[in-house]
């Protein structure tokens, strides 16, 4: 990787603008580019084509009302933005969901985290131009949105979950359609490994590449593969416990480097473990009902609240200022993908503008969740 700085450009500088209608960007972001020939020199994300006003639409729907703009945030991790609502809400009032429903969640969640992984993986190895991983993704991330459709009745804008529980109980063609799969992506890993992991062209195009070290990576507020990638455990899961989570057995990958094929490295691993905490669950499963009666409208105690999980891009937060009434007096998220993308400010100067789609990807951001 080159080590040239704008300090030592001179001329030939000119600007390009990487969006915001690009297929790389995956979303309506625009990357306003200074070049010196194939060098970045400055790099400035411009956000908000797509802003759609989430937030500020909560302050005039009832708390029941605003549970399908959850998924709309990130359509790619829209289970979990669900579930991470429904709980911070429970949290506010004091609701109680059965063991049950606890456990069908985070069996829903952790399929919706490997399905999102699947979807980065292909889309990444498509824009560095490998075609076959991406059919092969697709094709592992198509029987996790038929198990999911079977309980949501969605593929992609979950509003499954609900105050007190979820929406509908899984059976055990569901139980038994997600064990299938688990063994089906088990026997998957030596097929990825062999197409991507070895691939030695893919090692060049992405190893110290885009490095997002430790101190990057805290000063810019990143969370999920990308911080973990630099070698830091932070996993909202393991450090600040929800749902079942804290009854389940799984690990937290961390890499060394910080670079591209560390984040391609951790989010494999991410998705071993969730097969891990997938399995648990269905072994753990209680009977029992599946949501605990709860009012019409929920009317939460004055208060400022604030809840953390992990989605699969990193930390999501709701905070929540309540008035007492049925409807969120102010409704703020924080999302993952906006710290990891303003790293581009300081990872891309320097490169080669051939490594930014490469630097770009490998970061997984989800433009909706910044334009909400």
């Amino acid at each position: 990787m080159s080590t040239r700085t704008p300090e030592t450009v001179t001329e030939h500088t000119f600007y390009l603008n990487l969006g915001p209608q690009h297929p790389s960007t995956h979303g309506v972001l625009r990357l306003f580019v200074k070049l010196d020939g194939e060098y970045v020199m400055e790099v400035d994300p411009i956000i908000g084509y797509g802003h759609r006003g989430h937030e500020k639409m909560a302050e005039s729907h009832f708390y029941e009302q605003f549970l399908p703009n959850t998924p709309r945030m990130d359509y790619l991790s829209g289970m979990l933005f669900n579930h991470a609502y429904v709980a911070a809400v429970e949290k506010m009032t004091g609701i109680k969901p059965p063991p049950r429903a606890e456990y069908i969640r985070v069996v829903c969640a952790e399929l919706n985290r490997v399905a999102s992984h699947l979807m980065w993986l292909g889309a990444y190895l498509m824009d560095l131009g490998g075609v076959t991983p991406f059919f092969y993704a697709f094709d592992d991330r198509e029987n996790i949105l038929d198990i999911l459709d079977r309980v949501s009745g969605s593929r992609l804008t979950y509003n499954y979950c609900r105050f007190g529980g979820v929406a509908r109980d899984v059976d055990d063609t569901f139980i038994g359609a997600t064990r299938d799969f688990i063994k089906r992506l088990r026997g998957r890993w030596k097929d990825y490994n062999n197409l991507v992991t070895k691939n030695v062209i893919f090692i060049h195009r992405t190893r110290d590449v885009g490095v997002i070290d430790k101190d990057i990576a805290l000063r810019f507020g990143c969370t999920g593969p990308v911080l973990r990638a630099a070698g830091v455990p932070y996993d909202v899961r393991r450090v600040e416990p929800y749902s079942v989570y804290s009854e389940l057995d799984f690990e937290i990958p961390t890499g060394v480097n910080g670079d591209a094929l560390d984040r391609y490295m951790i989010r494999l691993r991410e998705m071993e473990q969730s097969l891990r905490i997938i399995e648990q669950a269905l072994d753990r499963l209680p009977g029992g009902p599946i949501r605990t009666p709860t009012p019409n409208k929920v009317r939460p105690p004055k208060g400022d609240y604030y809840f953390a999980a992990e989605s699969a891009r990193g930390a999501l937060g709701y905070y929540i200022v309540s008035d007492g009434s049925e409807y969120p007096y102010r409704l703020k998220v924080r999302v993952p993908s906006y710290g990891n993308l303003q790293t581009l400010t300081e990872v891309l100067p320097g490169t080669l503008v051939a490594d930014t789609i490469c630097i770009l990807g490998s970061i997984d951001i989800v433009v909706p969740e910044i334009d909400r």
